[in-house]
């Protein structure tokens, strides 16, 4: 009996002391309850009043339209998110507020940058606005001007004038920051102020449709209409992002949230705040990831860097020697991973700077020197071009390709040379991604002029042997891999 009670007790310790550790692991958890008091006097809800515009009921006002069909997939892909004015939300005459609320729409947040009143938020929270009010959280407000406003980063400067010197908010660094790493997120989701909402970082660096010029940080903070614009703080209560985009079907929180990174936000804050406009640096080239199966094709051990497509011309890139068919690797010292990577980089260059470039051209590594141009309003748009007439079919690729028109060659955007794909059926060129109307620029790293020299080039081609092919499509340059099939002849 003594045996089995000493048991029992030992048990009960065991029990006792595991209760103890589990409480010690809850307790363990963050805890942002400072963070939160001592940086939400420094964040904002903005909210403004524009002149009437008639628009669709499909979505909430603000939200853009990627022109995605209604029935796919992506329909709502990358939504800017607004207040539900008018949509049953908090802060719409829909809401608790009833038909007689104040008209004003409540769009977004931000926070206070500095004591003299300067306020950091989205553009697409201010655009178009006639009146913006910025409301703090004792409950006063301020009339705000716009400084300036960026549309590439989505970022606007907003000026308050107090008689009092305003609270701030410190910066972090956000290059620093670690996926897994907690973030908390204030703003004022469908119009419910000063809401806090914590996360991880989920990745860094990530690039998204049309916005190019952004390393977006992504996190699983809930992110809904209203905190666009407020700041993503790091554990140690300093902002290291401003929340701007989420992924979501239906317009709401879905798990994937994504902020510009503070260093970015800065960058654009002082252009704006010096001179009302923002200057990024310039190469002059459009890029491309590498695959796996180009990297085989420009025997590189692995894939790597950004594939050049297209060196525009007089651009400091085509000034500077760089050439189609050269995989970026490295730029001012920072090694270009994916071509995701470059834009960013290039962006923040100071204009006129003298960069070191390095190249693989060939097979060969290649250090070139490049000054860094002015980008353009205007980026280069692509045309659609039309698929040609079929004719003989090549028995090594099975692909047929026409000389090029002089009418088809401005269709296309084809300065010169290029062999036009009129036919292609089930083959090594349709597995390697050629399509009819494709415009076939290079081959092999050699420069297609015209159909009887493509026709050359591909008889030169050595069996099981992957090589890369340049194409044009849609007024788009693109690299392809192919691979020439085992059992055709050298």
């Amino acid at each position: 009996m003594k045996l089995l009670r000493t048991i029992a007790i030992a048990l009960a310790l065991g029990c006792a002391i595991s209760g103890v550790q589990a409480k010690a692991k809850v307790t363990g958890l963050p805890d942002f309850t400072e963070l939160a008091r001592s940086n939400s006097p420094a964040v904002v809800n903005i909210s403004s009043t524009s002149k009437p515009n008639v628009t669709s009921n499909r979505v909430p006002p603000g939200f853009s339209d990627p022109g995605m069909p209604d029935d796919g997939p992506l329909s709502e892909f990358f939504r800017r998110f607004f207040g539900e004015e008018g949509r049953g939300g908090p802060g719409g005459p829909g809401g608790p507020g009833g038909p007689g609320r104040d008209a004003r729409a409540s769009l977004g947040s931000g926070f206070i940058i500095s004591e003299d009143g300067y306020v950091i938020t989205n553009n697409h929270v201010v655009r178009e606005a006639d009146e913006i009010i910025v409301r703090m959280s004792d409950r006063s407000e301020f009339p705000a001007k716009v400084v300036g406003t960026d549309p590439r980063s989505d970022i606007a400067v907003l000026k308050i004038e107090s008689k009092n010197k305003l609270p701030t908010v410190e910066f972090g660094d956000s290059d620093q920051l670690e996926v897994g790493e907690w973030v908390l997120a204030i703003g004022s989701p469908f119009g419910f102020d000063y809401s806090v909402t914590a996360g991880i970082v989920s990745a860094k660096g990530r690039s998204l449709p049309n916005e190019n010029y952004v390393p977006f940080i992504q996190t699983d903070v809930a992110i809904n209409p209203g905190n666009s614009g407020g700041p993503l703080f790091n554990m140690d209560g300093k902002v290291v992002g401003v929340n701007s985009q989420i992924y979501s079907r239906t317009g709401g929180f879905m798990g994937v949230s994504f902020a510009i990174p503070i260093h970015v936000v800065l960058n654009v804050y002082n252009q704006l705040r010096d001179k009302g406009s923002v200057t990024r640096g310039w190469l002059g080239v459009l890029i491309q990831d590498v695959t796996q199966e180009l990297a085989e094709s420009f025997e590189m051990e692995k894939p790597l860097g950004a594939l050049v497509s297209k060196v525009l011309p007089d651009s400091p890139a085509q000034k500077g020697g760089i050439e189609t068919g050269d995989i970026i690797t490295r730029f001012s010292g920072t090694v270009v991973e994916r071509s995701s990577d470059l834009p960013p980089i290039v962006g923040t260059t100071q204009v006129g700077d003298v960069i070191d470039v390095d190249v693989i051209r060939t097979g060969s590594n290649k250090k070139l020197k490049i000054t860094i141009g002015a980008l353009p309003e205007e980026e280069p748009v692509a045309a659609a071009g039309k698929p040609a007439q079929k004719s003989e079919l090549d028995e090594k690729l099975k692909i047929a390709v026409v000389d090029l028109t002089t009418q088809r060659r401005k269709q296309l955007q084809v300065e010169s040379g290029g062999a036009l794909v009129s036919n292609i059926e089930p083959g090594a060129a349709y597995e390697g991604g050629l399509r009819v109307g494709d415009v076939i620029v290079q081959l092999n790293n050699e420069k297609i002029t015209d159909r009887g020299h493509f026709e050359r080039t591909v008889k030169s081609l050595k069996a099981g042997k992957t090589v890369p092919v340049l194409i044009q499509r849609q007024g788009g340059p693109l690299f392809l891999a192919i691979k020439v099939p085992d059992g055709a002849a050298d």
